[in-house]
């Protein structure tokens, strides 16, 4: 059970951003997708950061309304806490309780692969030990 598992069930597709772009840009990408955090990318397209719910509401602590118009990077938790796709499932689990974080980019070979959020992996989980028990359901009765 790896990320890469999770990934081929769940997609690649990378919500992102640009380091340069604003909060507010940050803000409605969030809104629009419905998701919890943007990959923060700079210039060459290398993974630069983090940007979450969190970091918005904690830079608006620090800057109140003012925040809008500043860059994603002043506001982003970096560097990004990655994994690559060979990372058991439940290691990632725990990298993301040790780090208190909900989100993880995968990257494979320097190159971003996907994302894996806190809610990704324990669904991956759960489906994986219902799947474990029904099977042992399934061999027991035809035992």
């Amino acid at each position: 059970m790896t990320v890469a598992a999770v990934l081929a069930g769940k997609g690649s597709d990378v919500a992102a951003i640009r380091a340069d772009a604003s909060l507010r840009e940050a803000i409605s990408e969030l809104a629009s997708r419905n998701i919890g955090a943007l990959v923060v990318t700079d210039a060459g397209g290398g993974v630069a950061g983090v940007i979450s719910e969190r970091d918005l509401v904690t830079c608006l602590d620090r800057h109140g309304g003012d925040l809008l118009d500043r860059p994603v990077s002043e506001a982003m938790s970096a560097p990004a806490i990655t994994v690559d796709p060979q990372t058991p499932v439940l290691s990632a689990l725990a990298l993301i309780t040790q780090k208190r974080i909900r989100h993880l980019p995968v990257m494979s070979g320097g190159q971003l692969a996907g994302v894996v959020s806190i809610g990704d992996l324990v669904k991956y989980r759960i489906e994986h030990i219902e799947r474990e028990a029904e099977a042992m359901r399934t061999y027991i009765q035809s035992a």
